[in-house]
């Protein structure tokens, strides 16, 4: 009798599948807030907006992926931070408007379903979603047999926020003379990696498990540190205090990313020595001999959110920021005149 064909002889095993959602359900309902409806499996994710909340609620919505970073998760075959990456880089974008992010969805595709790899993958999502207070109300995980290599998968969220209309933050807020503050990235991030890799990998030959002095952990440690989450650190400055603009500092680096918190006729200078860069960027310049002004066009170089705030309240703004334990660091101003990033101190002076 002819072979009948099934699905999984074609490599996409629904069983497989339905035990990744078996593995990923608690940790999902553990980010759930008391707007989202339903359960984990339905068509769409469903959250109804808290309406008395807000007068005039504006939504703000960001999308974003974790790029070739990915390829380091292959090679170490790390995964378990790769999923706070991919919620970063969306709620790290919504934020600066001052939004508060409500729920995420995740897009997870891989070559052939793992469903341990992909739930090792999805608890990342679902506690960064946690600790940015957004709810994972759905997502989607797709096999496709022959379009990824074997171990490769690629990830991609949408995260959707809320803002007061008259708390909303714009370049307009802007004036001459205001004050940039600068939160430290935990490294890296998730921008650069392509000229990473480059350096590291092609460069330098390294494999990814060399343990580096100056890191103080292997150097694949140190590139999958995942990217930071900003929502709870800024969040409260906006309900306290009159903040006039922010900036996630990603791709672009300074050069492209801070600019679009200021209006057209003005710019800003930042003081590269206002903090201490991390090591990791150090070495990277070395190593690739890579020029300032492309490390900090490329990367965040230490600092990956600023937020610029009237003169008169930097100070109460870092206090506050230092009574619940975060860093700051004042390194910049608003100037009159040309819509670019002028860099001084440091490397630049």
């Amino acid at each position: 009798m002819e072979k009948q064909l099934t699905y999984a002889d074609a490599g996409v095993d629904i069983d497989a599948g339905n035990r990744s959602v078996t593995l990923i359900k608690d940790c999902v309902k553990a980010t759930y807030r008391p707007e989202v409806m339903g359960d984990l499996g339905g068509f769409g994710g469903l959250f109804a907006l808290n309406v008395a909340k807000y007068k005039e609620p504006v939504l703000i919505s960001g999308t974003d992926g974790v790029g070739t970073k990915l390829k380091l998760a292959f090679l170490l075959n790390k995964h378990d931070t790769i999923g706070q990456d991919a919620v970063a880089m969306c709620v790290n974008d919504i934020v600066v408007q001052g939004a508060e992010p409500l729920f995420f969805l995740d897009y997870l595709a891989v070559g052939k379903l793992d469903p341990e790899a992909v739930a090792e993958i999805v608890k990342g999502v679902a506690g960064a979603c946690k600790e940015s207070g957004c709810a994972l109300i759905g997502g989607e995980t797709a096999e496709m047999n022959g379009f990824y290599p074997e171990g490769e998968y690629d990830i991609a969220g949408f995260a959707v926020g809320c803002v007061e209309k008259s708390k909303m933050i714009n370049s307009s807020m802007v004036k001459e003379g205001d004050v940039i503050l600068g939160l430290p990235s935990t490294g890296v991030h998730s921008n650069g990696y392509s000229l990473v890799r480059k350096i590291v990998f092609e460069v330098k030959g390294m494999k990814g498990d060399e343990y580096i002095d100056e890191l103080g952990k292997t150097i694949g440690d140190a590139l999958l540190t995942p990217t930071r989450l900003y929502p709870a650190v800024v969040l409260p400055l906006v309900e306290k205090f009159d903040i006039h603009g922010m900036a996630h500092i990603t791709g672009g680096g300074f050069y492209e990313n801070i600019p679009r918190a200021l209006p057209e006729d003005m710019g800003c200078t930042i003081d590269a020595a206002a903090w201490e860069v991390p090591a990791i960027f150090g070495l990277l310049s070395k190593w690739g001999n890579v020029a300032p002004r492309e490390m900090y066009r490329t990367f965040n170089m230490g600092i990956g959110m600023i937020v610029i705030v009237p003169a008169e309240q930097a100070d109460a703004v870092q206090a506050d920021l230092a009574a619940r334990g975060e860093k700051s660091f004042v390194i910049g101003k608003v100037t009159k005149g040309e819509h670019e990033v002028t860099m001084t101190g440091g490397v630049f002076a």
